[in-house]
């Protein structure tokens, strides 16, 4: 489940946005549809799709349908966290990238500009232009990295 690579990230500031923008692209607002991108605005981060199932009390293929169409209009990505299922966040929430300790399961919450110069590295040594939004950086966090010493 990926956002067409047609259609860029659309950031919205509020329901009243998406709303517009759903429309814009020939789609109805459902009330599950609704109820979905409400909790999104929401919540404080990423969501599994089980969670948002669970507060809205919604069926979870009608939430993984509804979060599917949002992602390919570029309204919401999702991304993953560790060994746990795939998260939802609205893109207007910001485009975050994430390090993840593969001890404690502690996630970090980055901007973008934030791992510019290890992107550069690695642009520079291997010509990849790479990203942490969908996939995290994963390592050891400060803390289980002192604990292994």
């Amino acid at each position: 489940m990926t956002r067409s690579p047609d259609v860029p990230p659309v950031a919205v500031e509020d329901l009243a946005d998406a709303v517009r923008l759903l429309r814009e692209r020939g789609l109805r607002l459902s009330t599950a549809r609704r109820l979905v991108l409400e909790t999104l605005l929401a919540a404080d981060g990423p969501l599994s799709a089980e969670q948002v199932a669970s507060d809205l009390r919604l069926d979870l293929t009608s939430v993984y349908r509804n979060l599917e169409t949002l992602e390919q209009c570029g309204l919401v990505r999702h991304v993953h966290l560790g060994h746990g299922p795939g998260l939802y966040t609205l893109v207007g929430r910001g485009e975050h990238e994430y390090l993840v300790c593969d001890s404690c399961g502690a996630v970090r919450v980055l901007a973008p500009g934030e791992l510019d110069a290890v992107r550069e590295g690695v642009r520079r040594q291997f010509g990849y232009e790479v990203r942490f939004g969908h996939f995290p950086m994963v390592g050891k966090c400060p803390d289980c990295s002192d604990r292994a010493r």
